[in-house]
């Protein structure tokens, strides 16, 4: 089937680590509105207010058509949107200290988008994550589906990803934020020394920022086959040197994954030569947390 079965358990949480003190932010995070997921949104905020997270964004997946995804396993149903904006904005009234944005999760499909998106009121968003799942509605990092990898070869496939996420980088669509920009590399299948890894990082962190996107780092790389957050330093470095803003995710699917990862996520920004992270706030404003 087309569903990506991406679900973790749950670990305990994250401890701050002994070096790395300053301000926890997370603004990539799921609940049970999905068949993939667990949580409710109050669920997700009392984690994330337990943790010492001060900026936390709901991103759930955006509805996907019917035909796409007739059972809602990788995104929220049509009819959960307008309840899902509301009670996230009855959370802040009950976590005044907390800033919490109103997000979503929505996918890039190219030239087979089935959707009337022209419709959507986008303003009701604070973040709007783009993400690259789907290669010519191939759900590339579906478990399931992996067997596929090797009748089409790495190498073709990390290029019609980075494609992809360039494409996606430059259109018209409504993301704030690029989520786990070499997603490709999740089941650790790379390509073959003839592709030209530096070249391809070269062309994401340009079309990042001519499109005017951030991007994330995601923790979520490291419980994962390929062992380490997305994306790879080296490409990080490359949005770094094109002046590229940045936030940090950890992707959870469960409450108490809220936290997981973030110390190594900041560490792995400042080897990048990242020396703050950008903080999304509610109504689109932006406020630069130095790191240290």
């Amino acid at each position: 089937n087309h569903h990506r079965r991406r679900h973790r358990s749950c670990n305990t949480h994250a401890s701050r680590g002994s070096e790395v003190i300053m301000e926890y932010i997370n603004t990539h995070t799921h609940t049970g509105l999905t068949g993939h997921g667990n949580g409710t949104i109050a669920e997700v905020v009392q984690a994330a207010d337990e943790a010492g997270i001060s900026i936390l964004a709901l991103t759930e997946h955006f509805p996907l058509s019917h035909e796409v995804d007739p059972d809602n396993f990788v995104s929220m149903p049509w009819d959960a949107l307008d309840p899902y904006v509301h009670e996230i904005e009855a959370q802040r009234a009950l976590h005044p200290t907390m800033q919490i944005l109103v997000g979503t999760e929505l996918d890039w499909l190219g030239d087979y988008e089935d959707r009337d998106l022209s419709s959507i009121d986008w303003s009701r968003f604070d973040i709007i994550l783009g993400s690259i799942h789907y290669l010519d509605m191939w759900p590339f990092d579906d478990p399931e589906q992996v067997d596929h990898w090797d009748e089409v070869g790495h190498d073709a496939i990390w290029e019609r990803y980075f494609d992809q996420f360039c494409t996606a980088c430059v259109s018209d669509m409504p993301y704030t934020v690029m989520a786990h920009p070499d997603l490709v590399k999740k089941f650790a299948k790379y390509p073959s020394v003839a592709f030209d890894r530096a070249r391809a990082y070269a062309q994401a962190a340009e079309a990042a920022a001519a499109g005017e996107r951030m991007i994330e780092v995601n923790t979520s790389g490291a419980y994962y086959a390929c062992k380490e957050p997305f994306p790879h330093i080296d490409l990080l470095t490359e949005f770094r040197k094109a002046g590229v803003p940045v936030t940090l995710g950890t992707d959870a699917h469960e409450p108490c994954n809220v936290d997981r990862g973030i110390d190594a996520g900041l560490k792995l920004l400042y080897e990048a030569g990242y020396r703050e992270i950008t903080a999304l706030l509610p109504g689109g404003e932006r406020r630069a947390i130095p790191l240290s």
